[in-house]
């Protein structure tokens, strides 16, 4: 055994000098970004090329440039440019969190390998709870990510609604869930994971305005049963990836009521807005779901992956994974909330619930609502300049701050205006001044931001309405 190598890998004097150097380059990348010294939100490359740079650099690359070389080659998200995905810039006290959840590496699964972590995750559970609307007996636990959240949720969902004990025996039965035909993808993939195969996803239309078409549901509801299907759940989008529009999880939520079926809230992105006083409205009737989910790492300045999943009735989230590990748990019903892997699949889990407390302890609650409170404004910003360009389209009025846009092309048709806004796009990822993204909704082919940044101002907007139709008229 190479001893010699192991010590120098845990080498404390070196940990220390290269963190230092390490903070102030990220300091440096900071500055840089959020008062744009820099042109570009991103400097596109070809995979390929992008591949055989990072080939080459694994062999001939010099060691001192690795963390510059990352920093550099990677889309800058704290860019008032960057307004593509719905990614958070982190707040810089979050990477600090990071790097202490990464050295000291305690997974929750189990009390002992996490002591301070569990005891914080409860505290931050029972402080989203209280905000949603929910009582004393919800509960619940933070996991990496959306997807995660939701076919957990829906895991849930089956176990307590289904007359079968599917998760000893088996499915017995087809069954079904309703979502809107706009919902995230990662609901149809949650459903097709579970065995419910295409004919038990039931895709429930959208108005004109891309919301859930909440007269259609006792129909939908009903062709489901008479085709044989039991419909244990029912998925309202607070909102929806692609539009950023709301569900009304009113109506959503007194129909799975009066139907005894799983009413299950996706705010993967949204749901942040229950800190905001301006726009809580969007998320009237949220406290009637059975679950939720909202994600740290959207709306909430957290590094990803971190969501958390809440339940109305917190003894939900402690059966939906009946399975013994004696090892690890014992049966005592008193540990459940400290032993978290008695409810998700997670066995190791990083300290994600350490974002959530510093960001709160630091600068309190009020800091969610002037984020998400911002930037839906900034959305609303963005569509009325849209609506002053005689040569420009909303596709919808926005509800958050995601805004999806065209560029109108005088007798074009559909298929020649989706060509002219794929070639608009493509060409602003290739300049890389502006990063966003795109999306088709009904056969048309739409730009869209998100505006995640809090120092994107309206300067930038008009920036990037400039540069696209400069290209366009070129």
């Amino acid at each position: 055994m190479n001893k010699k190598l192991l010590e120098q890998v845990y080498n404390t004097s070196d940990f220390n000098l290269n963190g230092h150097q390490l903070i102030d380059q990220l300091t440096s990348h900071l500055e840089d970004k959020l008062h744009t010294s820099s042109r570009n939100a991103i400097d596109w490359n070809n995979p390929e090329n992008e591949l055989e740079f990072w080939r080459d650099f694994l062999s001939n690359g010099n060691s001192e440039d690795l963390f510059k070389e990352i920093t550099n080659r990677t889309t800058h998200i704290h860019h008032p440019h960057y307004i593509g995905h719905q990614v958070s810039p982190p707040a810089p006290i979050t990477a600090l969190t990071s790097l202490i959840s990464s050295l000291l590496n305690n997974g929750t699964a189990v009390y002992e390998m996490g002591m301070s972590s569990n005891a914080i995750e409860r505290i931050i559970v029972e402080f989203i709870c209280q905000k949603i609307g929910f009582n004393d007996f919800s509960g619940g636990f933070l996991t990496s990510g959306g997807t995660l959240a939701n076919l957990t949720a829906l895991l849930s969902a089956r176990k307590a609604i289904t007359k079968k004990d599917i998760w000893n025996e088996g499915n017995q039965n087809q069954l079904g869930i309703m979502v809107s035909e706009e919902a995230h993808y990662c609901v149809d993939r949650a459903a097709r994971i579970m065995g419910l195969g295409e004919q038990g996803i039931i895709k429930v239309p959208v108005t004109k305005g891309f919301s859930m078409d909440t007269e259609v549901l006792e129909t939908k509801l009903k062709e489901a049963i008479e085709n044989g299907i039991e419909v244990f759940a029912i998925v309202g989008s607070a909102p929806s990836t692609a539009t950023g529009i709301f569900d009304n999880l009113e109506i959503i939520g007194e129909f799975a009521k009066k139907h005894d079926i799983w009413f299950h809230v996706d705010g993967a992105h949204g749901g942040a807005g229950i800190f905001s006083k301006k726009y809580k409205y969007s998320l009237k009737g949220i406290e009637q779901a059975d679950s939720v989910v909202i994600d740290g790492h959207k709306m909430m300045m957290m590094p990803a992956l971190t969501t958390a999943l809440l339940f109305k009735n917190e003894i939900n989230a402690k059966t939906t994974f009946s399975q013994k590990a004696d090892y690890l748990l014992s049966d005592s019903e008193h540990e459940d909330w400290y032993n978290s892997g008695k409810r998700t699949f997670e066995c190791t889990k990083n300290m994600m619930g350490i974002h959530w407390f510093t960001l709160l302890k630091l600068y309190g609650e009020e800091v969610f609502d002037a984020n998400v409170t911002h930037l839906y404004d900034m959305g609303a910003l963005f569509a009325n300049l849209i609506e002053q360009e005689p040569n420009f389209e909303l596709a919808l009025q926005p509800m958050s701050n995601i805004v999806c846009f065209r560029y109108l092309s005088p007798n074009s048709d559909t298929e020649n205006l989706n060509s002219l806004n794929i070639k608009i796009r493509q060409f602003l990822l290739e300049d890389g001044e502006f990063y966003i993204v795109q999306t088709k909704l009904k056969g048309k082919h739409y730009l869209r931001i998100t505006v995640m940044n809090p120092f994107t101002t309206e300067l930038h907007f008009k920036a990037l309405i400039n540069k696209i139709k400069a290209y366009v008229n070129n």
